[in-house]
């Protein structure tokens, strides 16, 4: 993909911040994704990076973006924010606790009106789905509060995007690989997985892949649109560590049935090994038309090898 002819042929006329210079596009908690994202759209936007480190504003500023150290925990200090970007990328997951996500909240409130925002929210909305494949459509069931606060996110957005007359994508992401994040240490601990009989269909995506999907998601998306922000990986996740384990000439992971492994791992991680489900990625397809650099898990692999 040519992302300098994307991003020409994709800006329309009159778009939100464009009479003066290059539209401005504010990024909400630039982490690993958002620093992937940051070469694909400073050449586009004057880019605006929020990080409530002070020490991060160097590296911030050395990858093209202006730092801004903000909080959303603390709205008094977002009211620097209001006004300031008419494009909006929002990746701050919500706070740890509390049924509510107060972060999207504050947020929202100093948001302009007839803005374009991306969210990367998480395929945890859907709760266990028992292995079924599932599109967009399919309702959400949270069902632990870290996926209640998402779900909060996305339906504060919603109202914020309709009160606003602004244009929302919702990207509903799964687990994010990368060279640096496959579960090669879990590994080396010999941390058990699931056996066959009881293990869980999971998804995945590139930290590359979805920082594209963001970049497309600010201008081919439709209107209040959600996307699965997903690759083509059709795995149960003992395989996906088995796959890990043999690129790396590692053990791989001990199986235990759900009953034993419950008292072997944490009560974060069983919850992890409770949902089973497959989304699927033809919408992000058809109508984001992504071009996926890592269509599956094994071809990061097969690259590292």
């Amino acid at each position: 993909m040519n992302d300098k002819n994307l991003f020409r042929k994709s800006m329309p006329i009159g778009a939100p911040g464009r009479a003066f210079g290059k539209p401005r596009l504010l990024i909400i908690g630039c982490g690993d994704v958002g620093m992937r994202l940051l070469p694909l759209v400073r050449g586009h936007f004057r880019v605006f990076a929020v990080t409530s480190q002070p020490a991060r504003r160097e590296e911030l500023r050395a990858a093209g973006a202006v730092p801004i150290v903000a909080d959303l925990d603390r709205p008094d200090s977002l009211k620097r924010l209001a006004g300031l970007a008419h494009w909006v990328v929002h990746l701050a997951p919500p706070q740890a606790e509390g049924e509510k996500d107060r972060r999207t909240r504050n947020l929202t409130a100093i948001l302009p009106d007839s803005a374009a925002l991306v969210y990367v929210s998480t395929s945890g909305v859907y709760g266990d789905c028992q292995g079924a494949w599932v599109d967009e459509t399919r309702p959400v069931r949270p069902q632990n509060a870290r996926a209640r606060r998402r779900v909060d996110a996305e339906s504060t957005l919603r109202a914020w995007a309709r009160r606003s007359g602004s244009r929302l994508a919702i990207l509903r992401a799964p687990g994010i690989y990368a060279a640096d994040r496959l579960p090669v240490e879990r590994l080396k601990k010999g941390t058990p997985a699931l056996c066959a009989d009881d293990d869980v269909y999971t998804n995945h995506v590139h930290a590359d892949d979805l920082a594209r999907m963001v970049a497309l998601a600010l201008f081919r998306s439709r209107p209040n649109r959600v996307y699965h922000a997903v690759d083509d990986t059709d795995l149960k996740m003992g395989e996906y560590f088995d796959a890990v384990a043999d690129a790396f000439g590692l053990p791989r992971s001990p199986r235990l049935p759900r009953a034993e492994l419950a008292k072997a791992v944490s009560p974060m991680l069983l919850s992890f090994m409770s949902e089973s489900r497959r989304l699927a990625n033809s919408r992000v397809r058809k109508e984001l038309r992504v071009r996926l650099r890592y269509p599956d898990v094994h071809a990061l692999l097969r690259a590292q090898a």
